[in-house]
């Protein structure tokens, strides 16, 4: 055993020897490696609304045609607003039996249904009378607002260009500390963070559903919150 330890020891030595040795012969001389993180905010251009059609009843049967109803309602809440049903995107589907647990043999009382529905509208303006008029004909008794960046593509391009200032800038103070003089870019890896979702929940309970006061949406007249696209560049730069 001391044996086949002392020989790992100097097998994990050397390994760590060959390690520090390829670091080194890596290393390209009068070069200078620099890492900076960089951002970019934007507004929004997806609102994402979520809600589940939620169904209970004695029977499976009676359960899904109550849901089956809701969907119907949920479908012409849509075509309402100019929306397609088609658009509208269905994220599970279930039936659950509901027992009774007080009672020792747990006797099935009744059935749930639940569909989840998922909607993604580019016109903020149709938020508030689509979630309005689904809580109207109490369709779900939750609902989720959240907003989202789909079109990724050009904040992710300037969040890696403040990024490469951030890092040039730092590439030049370093040079400048030690009498060089930065020169061009050798090479450079990046590394990009979406975090392109902002939640906003909006609960609405049975109770406030029965209430038609003509009052403004949750969301009425408030900007939607902003996404940050991050990015992070190594560069390595030649040095004169």
């Amino acid at each position: 055993m001391k044996a086949i330890l002392a020989a790992f020891c100097a097998a994990f030595v050397l390994t760590g020897v060959s390690i520090a040795q390829t670091s080194a012969a890596n290393a390209i001389p009068n070069t200078i490696l620099v890492g900076a993180d960089g951002k970019f905010e934007t507004a929004p251009d997806t609102a994402v609304i979520q809600f589940n059609i939620s169904a209970q009843a004695d029977s499976a049967k009676d359960a899904y045609d109550q849901a089956a109803k809701q969907a119907e309602a949920t479908r012409q809440v849509l075509r309402a607003n100019g929306i397609d049903p088609k658009t509208a995107e269905i994220g599970f589907f279930s039936v659950n039996p509901q027992y009774d647990w007080k009672n020792p043999k747990h006797k099935v009382i009744g059935y749930q249904v639940t569909t989840s529905v998922t909607l993604k509208l580019k016109d903020f303006s149709r938020i508030a009378p689509v979630t309005q008029q689904l809580a109207d004909a109490s369709i779900g008794e939750s609902q989720s607002l959240s907003y989202t960046l789909e079109a990724t593509e050009e904040a992710k391009s300037k969040a890696v260009a403040d990024a490469y200032r951030r890092a040039r800038a730092s590439a030049e103070a370093l040079a400048a500390a030690s009498g060089r003089t930065l020169g061009e870019l050798s090479s450079a890896s990046v590394d990009i963070l979406e975090n392109t979702h902002v939640i906003v929940p909006m609960i609405r309970h049975a109770t406030a559903m029965a209430m038609n006061a003509p009052t403004p949406a949750p969301t009425e007249e408030f900007s939607p919150q902003n996404v940050t696209v991050t990015a992070h560049v190594n560069a390595v730069f030649t040095l004169k």
